[in-house]
């Protein structure tokens, strides 16, 4: 990563913007960290997610990665998100887009997007506008997505989930279209240790026909898949009445892999039920962002819906081997110059579909 950011970011002609999370998460500073060891020339906009009274532990944690952030990157601005409105509705994918919407992007070359502290709720809406932009002729001309992945920080972090399950902004799908009522609906949950309330909220929202879990493998963990078939037993067994041979499996370190699989149980779907209804398959990423980020790359491209239940707060408790465990950053390059321009639409179901 540090030498691809020498190569390619500390060009003389790219100017970077950066945006990305100001939370508590420790992987907060590492993507900007290198992005100012390469020397590149380089703006950031900080968004700093607002959710109703957060634990004191990690509101601390929080300012103090903002201070770090700011103190790092020279030419920076902060941008509060509400979470959650007045009536606690779920607001901040649309607040995310908004602001995103009102920046200019006219001096920069490539915009990074961060996801490495910022929520799903927030981080899917804002680089789907972002790749929207592009799509449409605008700048930014290259749009990058970075995430730090660490499993077992991952599993050190507790979501305290809402009551308020729905489908992220901008990833509704075909979910209002008359055409999907008689489809045969598929959900591709993300299992998750410790999210079992949230997935069975999402059970009941979704009321799929079949499900189909996603759990990671390989991983970190060789025995992670045993660790989540035993906590999710009785869901599996009758809650979902889910057959063991349709849990799916994906690479935890490889966003690629999932986002393939989901594409080939897609197409395999629309070619099975185009005759009788059709096929409509949901996704929820719960879980590790790497995985998260294969499902936005295939909800993007088949415009499926992301069904999501958002966290109203979080705990965090970090021993020695979370803190220490390796930290391994991931890049994708999602638009731009590393591709033909103008760039073929991607095709789905023989239409040309982004």
């Amino acid at each position: 990563m540090a030498e691809f950011a020498q190569d390619y970011f500390a060009a003389d002609k790219r100017k970077i913007l950066l945006i990305a999370g100001a939370g508590f998460d420790p992987r907060s500073t590492l993507v900007a960290q290198c992005l100012v060891d390469s020397g590149t020339a380089l703006d950031a906009v900080l968004i700093k997610e607002i959710r109703p009274k957060p634990r004191q532990n990690l509101s601390e944690l929080a300012e103090g990665n903002k201070s770090d952030l700011e103190d790092l990157l020279q030419n920076s601005e902060v941008i509060e998100i509400e979470i959650f409105g007045t009536d606690n509705a779920v607001v901040g994918g649309r607040n995310a887009v908004k602001a995103l919407h009102k920046l200019n992007y006219d001096d920069f070359t490539d915009v990074v997007v961060d996801i490495s502290a910022l929520s799903i709720g927030t981080s899917f809406p804002a680089i789907r506008y972002l790749t929207e932009r592009i799509d449409a002729g605008l700048k930014p001309g290259n749009l990058h997505v970075f995430v730090t992945h660490n499993p077992s920080l991952d599993n050190s972090i507790t979501h305290i989930p809402s009551d308020a399950p729905g489908y992220i902004h901008g990833f509704r799908g075909g979910t209002s279209l008359d055409s999907s009522s008689k489809a045969a609906k598929l959900w591709l949950p993300q299992l998750v240790a410790g999210r079992r309330p949230a997935l069975n909220v999402l059970h009941s929202y979704v009321e799929p026909h079949d499900t189909c879990p996603i759990v990671p493998f390989p991983a970190a963990n060789p025995r992670q898949v045993d660790i989540l078939a035993d906590e999710y037993i009785v869901e599996l067994e009758s809650a979902w009445s889910v057959d063991t041979r349709n849990l799916v499996y994906a690479d935890e370190s490889n966003p690629l892999d999932l986002y393939r699989t989901i594409l080939n149980l897609h197409e395999l779907r629309q070619r099975v039920f185009q005759d009788i209804g059709g096929s409509l398959m949901v996704l929820s990423p719960l879980g590790s962002k790497i995985m998260a980020i294969g499902a936005l790359l295939a909800a993007m491209e088949r415009n499926l819906p992301v069904a999501y239940l958002e966290a109203i707060g979080y705990d965090m408790v970090i021993g020695p081997i979370q803190a220490n465990a390796e930290q391994k950053l991931v890049h994708l390059w999602l638009e731009g110059d590393a591709y033909p321009q103008p760039r073929p639409k991607l095709k789905s179901n023989g239409s040309a579909n982004k």
